[in-house]
């Protein structure tokens, strides 16, 4: 999975209340050249959503993200999530998915969050909140002594500064919601998901992806 995010390098962070938008959203995604989204459970038909997107587009790479409990990890699972993503580090969830076989992208913040996650087997993480805590400065001071950890910051990017946290060698992908904001969504202002999809796209043209150091 790993690999696929490294090619895809942008995963659209979805918040959706309506399953009925969902498979209108993701052909507007993949239209655009991202055929990815992590689907945040922070709505109460966000598996619908994700089930809807999962088993009607298997070509569509799609996440859960938001799980924070072990229940979240196994409704991700059976509505054929991808991966699953969560803000923090726990390690009860993350050891649970791995049971389970779904991989799981726990949130780090701090040097004692990766040799956590180090300690529980993971490789990459999220980097969560990415511009709250410093950005790409800061991610890359406190990855640089972790050579083992790849990365994939979310919080506060955008197009304007996703370019800086790409140049990262050890940044898989990064996440982001502005490509598709919950209003656009909702208002199934599809064509602007498109636009904007495309012009991020374009954009990666000129930060292709490095081998880790």
């Amino acid at each position: 999975m790993a690999a696929r995010l490294r090619a895809l390098r942008v995963i659209p962070v979805i918040v959706i209340d309506d399953p009925e938008n969902a498979l209108l959203l993701a052909e507007a995604l993949a239209d655009g050249g991202l055929p990815v989204a992590e689907i945040t459970f922070r709505t109460p038909r966000a598996a619908e959503a994700l089930h809807r997107i999962a088993k009607a587009r298997p070509d569509f790479v799609v996440g859960a993200g938001t799980v924070l409990t072990t229940e979240q990890a196994d409704r991700a699972r059976d509505v054929g999530a991808q991966f699953a993503v969560a803000p923090g580090l726990n390690p009860r969830v993350v050891e649970h998915c791995e049971r389970i076989g779904l991989p799981m992208y726990p949130g780090v913040a701090t040097p004692g969050d990766i040799e956590a996650a180090l300690a529980l087997g993971l490789r990459l993480v999220k980097f969560f909140p990415a511009q709250a805590m410093g950005g790409v400065p800061f991610l890359k001071a406190v990855a640089a002594p972790y050579v083992e950890m790849e990365f994939m910051p979310t919080g506060g990017i955008t197009r304007a500064n996703i370019g800086g946290y790409l140049d990262l060698p050890r940044v898989v992908a990064c996440g982001g919601s502005w490509m598709a904001p919950s209003d656009w969504i909702e208002a199934k202002e599809f064509e602007r998901v498109r636009n904007e999809t495309a012009q991020v796209v374009n954009l990666l043209r000129g930060h292709e992806p490095t081998v880790a150091e």
